[in-house]
């Protein structure tokens, strides 16, 4: 299992037309206009199903047993060309779609990865065997021009997130050419939006007790994220997944339920984003789901201690009653500001500025006008604080926040009242839409 792989996510299956695949254990989707992005909690559980027609429904199944709404579905691999098959059965990449929408109207959602194990010459990369890449998006057979690719999709579609499922050492991710942390100096260096960093805490071989290699490989981890995309360790930790495998690794050593226990714990209080394991079927389903009902208490986690800064304001919708929030609880700078249920989550915190800025509290990054720009429609994000006008706003005493660059409110796209619609920039109308208690 010591693989390298990736993933990226957008709603569910099925694809749309016009969905473009990549590859190096890498899954692109672009979300067609009735297709919105998935959102998922600040902090989730989403194990590994190694999934084939015998074994689709343990989904429901783990559902139904632990609650657990969030799944990881392996491998999608190259049957040739440009063209993907699930790995463990040989399935049409579209052969679960019901399976799929079955949890997703249960509250659900899934997470599709491509890759997985090398298997000798084999390619288990659809880069390895689709080269077009007006076809592909992404590609890494060479890293620069993989990330070149998801630079461009992410700016064809920002709702489109972005993760990096990758091999860890105790002492963090493996560094030098042709590395893990290379991997994500090139995405960063080619503008690649990074949602996560999700790392195997899995078959050491050093003959240490799994659960203080997982626990030191976050803590380095943690350091590096923090240097690299210049944020604090809590918002790096916000940006973390740990995935162990559940019960006996390759090497013989044994990461016990105890030791899930400790490991949940563990990134609770630190504010990781996301538990996984390998795999559901193979190793939690005969323990009744076990693993997953210990997992699956992270979703309920405020995370990093769950209490925002002195001085920490939520900022609520009146016409929705939704707090401002970062899509996926990113820390990314360009996440989308958007709605979501007033959970006590620390993305839905600000700090109101006595100089104009909004600061979220979660990643210290400005609430902004992407692009700075002072257009209508223009969505709000988040972004680096360095000064720039778009950055600074007014909280008026009628419940409007005004934009003090272009002079617009903060509103939401359509006056939408629904989860994760994204706010943006309009005239000052009167509408409800534009009015906000903050508090």
């Amino acid at each position: 299992m010591r693989i390298r792989k990736s993933k990226i996510w957008t709603s569910a299956l099925p694809l749309a037309a016009g969905t473009v695949l990549a590859a190096g254990g890498l899954a692109v989707f672009g979300a067609s206009p009735a297709m919105a992005a998935a959102t998922f909690p600040a902090h989730y559980a989403a194990p590994y199903l190694q999934v084939d027609g015998s074994d689709v429904g343990d989904m429901t199944a783990d559902m139904n047993a632990s609650g657990d709404k969030d799944f990881t579905l392996a491998f999608l691999t190259p049957q040739s060309g440009c063209t993907p098959e699930w790995e463990d059965g040989g399935e049409a990449m579209n052969a679960f779609t019901s399976q799929v929408n079955t949890i997703k109207n249960d509250g659900g959602d899934v997470i599709v990865s491509f890759g997985g194990e090398p298997d000798g010459n084999t390619p288990n990369e659809i880069a390895q065997t689709c080269t077009n890449v007006s076809q592909l998006q992404a590609d890494t057979a060479a890293t620069s021009r993989r990330d070149q690719a998801l630079a461009a999709l992410q700016k064809a579609d920002p709702a489109v997130q972005v993760d990096f499922t990758l091999a860890v050492d105790p002492t963090g991710l493996p560094t030098g050419t042709g590395s893990e942390y290379a991997l994500l100096q090139d995405a960063k260096s080619a503008g690649v939006n990074v949602n996560l960093v999700n790392i195997m805490t899995m078959d050491y071989y050093d003959g240490q007790p799994v659960l203080s290699d997982a626990e030191s490989s976050a803590r380095a981890t943690a350091s590096q994220l923090a240097s690299l995309y210049g944020i604090s360790t809590s918002a790096a930790y916000a940006k973390m997944g740990l995935t162990p495998i559940a019960g006996t690794n390759d090497d013989g050593a044994v990461f016990s339920q105890s030791n899930a226990s400790s490991l949940e714990s563990f990134a609770a209080s630190n504010g990781v984003q996301e538990l996984s394991f390998w795999e559901l079927d193979g190793y939690d389903k005969g323990t009744g789901y076990a693993y997953s009902k210990i997992f699956t208490k992270i979703t309920s986690s405020t995370g990093g201690g769950g209490t925002p800064p002195p001085g920490a304001s939520t900022i609520v919708g009146n016409n929705s009653g939704l707090c401002l929030s970062v899509t996926g609880a990113s820390t990314s700078p360009g996440s989308t500001a958007d709605l979501y249920t007033c959970n006590g989550s620390v993305s839905e915190n600000w700090t109101l500025g006595s100089n104009g800025t909004i600061t979220g509290s979660n990643s210290g990054l400005c609430l902004s006008a992407s692009g700075n720009s002072s257009a209508l429609k223009t969505t709000a994000d988040i972004n680096t604080c360095d000064g720039d006008s778009s950055e600074h706003w007014t909280a008026e005493s009628d419940g409007t926040i005004v934009n003090s660059d272009s002079g617009l409110c903060l509103s939401v796209t359509g006056a939408s009242t629904a989860l994760y619609a994204t706010a943006n920039l309009y005239t000052c109308n009167g509408s409800v839409s534009e009015y906000w208690t903050v508090g």
